[in-house]
């Protein structure tokens, strides 16, 4: 019986692109794969036929010699390279049947799988970049816009990313056929590996663009405008969707990540949203109590009462001077620590009234007294 032309079998036309065949092949392939019909007794030969017509017009060389010879190009030993006499693409042995399975296994399963063994992505997605910022404390409390340069890949101007001279579009490659990998038989077994023409793009440029040399993106600082809103605390992530480094070959950009730090202030602490800051006053003016004015996050001031008999250590708040939490309308308070100040170069009239002030003071420092008593009492203790 004669065989069938292998344009037939795969439902095409000789003008088919090599994408045309690959799409024809699969498409027949799943639909008589033996597995799939296990009622249809002529299922297995023509999954044959149309794997015997692949193993050809999938190859360049292979194509080029049916086109012109028919079957005759592989009768007797012709067409070498891939076939055997007898056009017997369609066997059960050796290498062949290991190329088929292959091929089938990838397109019946590779989809369901979530990847494909066979070819690489055209397009590669280009990588997230992180840029770390560093911002005062004012600046986080009101918010800002901000211009940062980032050193990144961009997409080339010259070729609009193709990496082509003047923005063709790339070749199939021919060493693979657009698939980015082939095969090689050791043996009973084929190794499968990257294509080394085409390092798995599945796709060759002729005449590199001369401005990125083919890679389709060049390196570039690039100034963007980074709305810093308002309450941001150090580890603070902002995302940029489509603003990290430029895909390969027209793939989609990555994201940039903009880290925030906060720069330690001379004169707030920072605990979450709340403010801490720390007041000397003077031993007489903790003793006897006044009015202090401190400064506040957002350059005002602030009138404190301190109470009298003050001791190191108080805390007074001030409501909703604090930071703004980050995308709320609410705020932290502030907290006042009073830090009562021993007198430093005294003169010998001060020690002289002081002394005579702490002769008059034993009822003055309850806590002094208290802890000594205590003390006293684990002195005796110990005694006894």
């Amino acid at each position: 019986m004669a065989k069938r032309d292998f344009y037939d079998v795969l439902g095409l036309s000789k003008a088919a692109s090599a994408d045309e065949i690959k799409k024809a092949y699969r498409s027949k392939a799943k639909e008589l794969h033996p597995d799939r019909n296990t009622g249809n007794a002529n299922a297995e030969s023509q999954f044959k036929e149309v794997n015997e017509a692949y193993e050809v017009l999938k190859d360049a060389e292979k194509k080029a010699a049916y086109d012109r010879f028919g079957h005759a190009a592989f009768d007797g030993g012709m067409g070498g390279g891939g076939g055997r006499p007898g056009g017997g693409y369609g066997g059960t042995g050796g290498g062949d049947f290991a190329n088929t399975f292959s091929d089938v296994f990838d397109d019946l399963f590779g989809d369901f799988m979530g990847q494909r063994r066979g070819g690489a992505q055209r397009a590669t997605r280009g990588s997230d970049l992180r840029f770390n910022l560093r911002v005062s404390l004012e600046e986080a409390y009101r918010g800002l816009q901000k211009t940062i340069t980032v050193p990144t890949a961009v997409t080339c101007g010259t070729c609009d990313g193709t990496g082509a001279e003047g923005g063709a579009e790339p070749a199939t490659c021919p060493t693979c056929s657009g698939m980015g990998k082939v095969r090689a038989q050791q043996g009973f077994f084929t190794v499968e590996r990257t294509c080394p023409t085409c390092s798995g793009a599945g796709q060759i440029v002729k005449n590199p663009c001369h401005s990125c040399g083919g890679a389709g993106r060049v390196q570039k600082d690039r100034a963007l405008s980074v709305n810093i809103p308002k309450g941001v605390e150090t580890g603070t992530r902002i995302r940029l969707g489509g603003e990290g480094e430029a895909g390969l070959r027209g793939g989609p950009s990555g994201d940039l990540y903009i880290f925030i730090e906060v720069a330690e202030h001379p004169i707030f602490q920072r605990e979450a949203e709340n403010l801490f800051c720390r007041v000397p006053v003077s031993m007489i003016d903790a003793a006897l109590g006044g009015d202090i004015e401190v400064p506040t996050i957002d350059g005002g001031r602030s009138r404190v009462k301190i109470p009298p008999g003050s001791q190191s250590g108080k805390q007074m708040r001030l409501r909703g001077k604090g930071m703004p939490v980050l995308r709320s309308n609410a705020a932290g308070d502030m907290y006042i620590e009073l830090a009562a100040e021993t007198p430093v170069n005294l003169t010998s009239r001060q020690k002289e009234l002081l002394r005579e002030f702490d002769s008059l003071s034993e009822e003055n420092n309850p806590e002094s007294s208290g802890f000594f008593r205590k003390v006293k009492s684990f002195w005796d203790g110990m005694k006894g």
